[in-house]
């Protein structure tokens, strides 16, 4: 009888472990999601930011030649 209750304490300590680990890994992942959530992508940067992509005048052609060429 007390092998028997040996493995159910072992089970229950594991078990209370297993718990407390899920809550405090499921409260950080709340806690980053309340964080990013707040967080808004696609504002206008702030500061010196400068414009990477402007947009020239070509022809379809030449867009298509640059696309077989690099792969785009």
């Amino acid at each position: 009888m007390s092998r028997w209750f040996q493995y159910v304490k072992e089970f229950a300590k594991i078990f209370v472990i297993f718990i407390i680990c899920t809550v405090f890994f499921y409260y950080g992942l709340r806690l980053m999601h309340e964080e990013y959530n707040e967080f808004h992508r696609y504002d206008e940067p702030d500061g010196q930011a400068v414009k990477v992509f402007e947009m020239e005048d070509m022809n379809w052609i030449d867009r298509l030649s640059i696309f077989f060429r690099l792969g785009e």
